[in-house]
């Protein structure tokens, strides 16, 4: 029995789509491989993070409560 030959969404190669494959079902998994990594790192920029949430609660504020003029 021979697997499913499928084509990668990213970069367009094809690949054989195995049981037990990791990823994503339409990626190869070459083009998987970077997406569990950085899935699996803490994001860095957490206190940028609250510092743009802040800003973006401000300006969604100012938008709703302003007096049109």
């Amino acid at each position: 029995m021979s697997f499913p030959i499928r084509t990668c969404a990213l970069c367009g190669e094809e690949f054989e789509l195995k049981p037990g494959k990791p990823g994503f079902a339409n990626r190869c998994p070459s083009c998987s491989q970077p997406e569990s990594e950085s899935a699996s790192k803490p994001d860095a920029g957490f206190a940028n993070d609250r510092e743009a949430n802040a800003a973006r609660r401000a300006a969604i504020r100012d938008l709703l409560y302003r007096k049109d003029s």
